[in-house]
């Protein structure tokens, strides 16, 4: 693919605690990190997303009793998983991976700062109606199409890219700047969700 000036470099999640050593451990997580790098070097529009919770947050594992992690409950808005304790406001975990480049960054966006709703999506919270602002911000901007890489590709990855599609952004993963947490089959059936949808995934951009 060739990038073009209104097209988008969507960078989610490059966090410490879903590197190596994290709290949510995605598995050769910062691998992505070179990756993102080079990419965002390319694109004329960068923006990065932050998971940024409160801690106690509904979606902890250790805020319902007897609980364990990644067991799923039904919450108001439809079930959740629940995840071990992790990028709480303010800690490192919760910082950029300290070799992310984020100087070219136009925005960032944090989510998941709403104690009572969890949000993988760059777009919106989990109830898939509250909306983070980011979808007005590429209208306004005439940015037209979202190339992503992150972590993890089969929650935020997969969401935001589901939500972009719908709203009508032309989508694209760069699979090489993706790591997955592949729960119970969690990235086969990603994968398949996201081609259907018609997103496009490749493993880099040449």
């Amino acid at each position: 693919m060739k990038i073009q000036p209104d097209d988008l470099l969507l960078v989610i999640d490059v966090q410490n605690d879903f590197c190596p050593g994290g709290a949510l451990a995605v598995a050769d997580g910062d691998a992505v990190v070179p990756v993102v790098n080079r990419l965002a070097q390319r694109f004329d529009h960068v923006v990065l997303t932050q998971d940024w919770h409160p801690a106690g947050h509904s979606s902890f594992a250790t805020s319902h009793p007897g609980a364990a992690p990644f067991s799923s409950i039904t919450m108001p808005y439809g079930p959740q998983t629940l995840w071990p304790d992790h990028c709480i406001q303010g800690t490192a975990g919760a910082a950029f991976h300290s070799q992310l480049v984020t100087d070219k960054a136009e925005l960032m966006i944090r989510k998941g700062f709403r104690a009572a709703i969890d949000s993988y999506s760059a777009f919106f919270e989990n109830d898939r109606t509250t909306p983070t602002g980011l979808a007005g911000y590429l209208r306004e901007r005439g940015l037209k199409r979202v190339v992503m890489a992150g972590l993890a590709t089969d929650y935020c990855v997969q969401y935001s890219a589901l939500d972009a599609r719908r709203l009508g952004f032309e989508t694209t993963v760069v699979l090489s700047g993706c790591r997955a947490i592949d729960l119970a089959g969690s990235l086969a059936a990603a994968t398949a969700a996201i081609r259907q949808a018609g997103v496009t995934l490749v493993d880099d951009i040449a």
